[in-house]
């Protein structure tokens, strides 16, 4: 059976969880990370350096990194849904979940540090400001796409909704003034549907975690 190891309340922890409960695959989760710890420990670094989470197992085999870890479930177990049997439609999956690691998150990351796992007497304001400029400029370009598209690689939910869907849901329910992002909006609606997203990303996150590495 796989093994997913890494809290639930992780925003790239529900990648996984997300893309499992959208496949029908069995999981079992163990709790680490956060204010669980372990991520330190001997064992867990063994599967994974890093000292992040999530990371899976499946008998001896063992992967970290979260978008690394959707594209290898979705190849195996989601061929023509989650991983788009069109090579075109998988270039864009795959598009957007490289905007999600490399640019998203890079803008996202001292917004949602700064107001989430930080006391507000030690919080930077000048920084979480600017972190949610860039934000709302990246989001920008995802929300200009989706007027055009129910989904970030076409008709269907695929791999790339999948990297996305738990970022979007925190800049969402976070206390910031943003920009109207209608389209994003109505694209998240759809997410919202989703009884696997329910299930697995739809979930409080306002104490995650006390300030440590892993989300």
């Amino acid at each position: 059976m796989l093994e997913i190891w890494g809290r639930k309340n992780s925003m790239n922890v529900q990648k996984v969880l997300w893309c499992c409960e959208e496949l029908g695959i069995p999981f079992r989760r163990h709790d680490v990370g956060g204010l669980f710890g372990g991520t330190s420990e001997e064992e867990y670094l063994a599967r994974n350096p890093t000292g992040l989470v999530p990371t899976i197992t499946e008998g001896d085999f063992a992967l970290w990194e979260s978008n690394a870890i959707v594209r290898y479930l979705s190849a195996k177990h989601g061929s023509g849904t989650l991983w788009p049997d069109d090579p075109v439609e998988r270039a864009f999956a795959d598009k957007w979940m490289d905007y999600q690691l490399g640019t998203l998150w890079p803008a996202f990351k001292g917004a949602l540090l700064g107001l989430i796992r930080t006391s507000p007497e030690q919080r930077d304001p000048a920084k979480i400001e600017a972190s949610v400029r860039a934000t709302a400029e990246v989001l920008s370009i995802l929300d200009a796409h989706l007027r055009d598209h129910e989904f970030v690689a076409g008709p269907s939910l695929t791999m790339g909704d999948i990297s996305l869907g738990s970022s979007v849901y925190r800049w969402l329910e976070m206390d910031i003034e943003g920009p109207d992002l209608p389209a994003i909006e109505a694209w998240h609606s759809r997410l919202e549907d989703r009884p696997a997203y329910q299930r697995t990303v739809m979930v409080s996150f306002a104490k995650e975690a006390p300030p440590h590495s892993d989300v």
